[in-house]
């Protein structure tokens, strides 16, 4: 078994101008390419061939840093292509707006929540919003990590590492989180990954 490259569900230019065909191009094609290669390489001869990305990524993290790292990145990318869109954001579909209230306070606060756990991650990592014990909660990882080794199931995640935003935003994370929140989010695939989760 070797990881393999997800095909892109839109075209480069499709996210323009929140997200440019420059930064799809370098993030998909070099940088998760990279996670696939290198991820692929470290799997051979680990014991873990021919089981799942989930369980790879579990099962590798805290004993083999190098295909752990590699494999979350790996899993959070095919995700992250898919938790956007063109023409993004908007409203949440009903269940989950629901629950977003019922466990985070209202659609705003979860917005405010959201940003700020991606503003405030030092350094790379990601933002979530993540599913444990039936409730919702806004979380943050470094680098690579991922909410399955928090026993959580991740329903949406945002990539602050510099290369998913330097070259639109430079230095400006917290624009480039409010454009992905406001203008980018598939929140479809968010209530997909919802429903199943409950």
């Amino acid at each position: 078994m070797s990881f393999e490259l997800p095909e892109l569900p839109y075209a480069y230019d499709a996210l323009n101008p929140y997200m440019s065909a420059e930064t799809l191009e370098y993030h998909h094609d070099k940088h998760h390419q990279a996670y696939v290669t290198n991820g692929s390489k470290l799997l051979e001869g680990s014991g873990l061939e021919g089981k799942s990305l989930e369980d790879i990524v579990r099962e590798s993290y805290g004993k083999n840093a190098g295909l752990f790292n590699n494999a979350a990145q790996h899993f959070n990318h095919n995700h992250f292509w898919k938790w956007m869109k063109p023409n993004g954001g908007g409203s949440i579909p009903g269940n989950l707006e629901a629950q977003i209230k019922s466990d985070l306070g209202s659609v705003d606060e979860f917005r405010e929540a959201f940003l700020n756990a991606g503003a405030t991650q030092f350094g790379s990592g990601w933002a979530w919003l993540v599913m444990k014990d039936g409730k919702l909660a806004v979380t943050k990882t470094p680098n690579g990590e991922n909410p399955l080794i928090h026993g959580e199931t991740p329903l949406l995640g945002c990539d602050v590492w510099e290369h998913s935003y330097y070259i639109d935003y430079r230095n400006a994370r917290p624009k480039y989180l409010e454009a992905f929140f406001d203008s980018l989010v598939n929140w479809e695939y968010v209530a997909e990954l919802y429903e199943a989760a409950k």
